[in-house]
């Protein structure tokens, strides 16, 4: 009787690989999650949730930093720089050109995502969590 009950239920492991062997053109499903991702993602090329969790000094930000492929910073300083190369901001995924005024991770010790930047201005608009 036990096992007529769980007849029905779909094992997470047999769902998961079932999902990674659908195509993803034209699945509306498949749509419908990357909207949901790029609500959640600030980061276009990353995919990283970045979070203001405090503003120490008008130079320095705290930032929570959470991504799949690059890690997860919770309490992560940030500090004010000038962009030396073009790239995207983590926040907003507005461009960002040499010479802008940005926030990095510091430096010390190398972060994996210390190429990372996000453009002043988002940052001060930034509302603290």
């Amino acid at each position: 009787m036990l096992a007529n009950m769980n007849a029905n239920v779909i094992d997470p492991w047999t769902q998961t690989i079932g999902l990674l062997g659908t195509s993803s053109r034209g699945s509306s499903a498949q749509g419908a999650v990357r909207a949901r991702q790029k609500a959640r993602s600030n980061d276009a090329r990353f995919g990283a949730l970045v979070t203001l969790i405090d503003r120490p000094t008008p130079s320095t930000a705290t930032i929570a930093w959470r991504d799949s492929t690059r890690g997860c910073f919770g309490d992560q300083v940030w500090r004010m720089a000038r962009a030396r190369a073009a790239g995207y901001c983590a926040m907003s995924g507005q461009a960002i050109r040499p010479g802008d005024a940005v926030y990095k991770p510091n430096p010390r010790p190398a972060p994996v995502n210390g190429d990372a930047m996000i453009l002043a201005t988002v940052l001060r608009e930034a509302t603290l969590v």
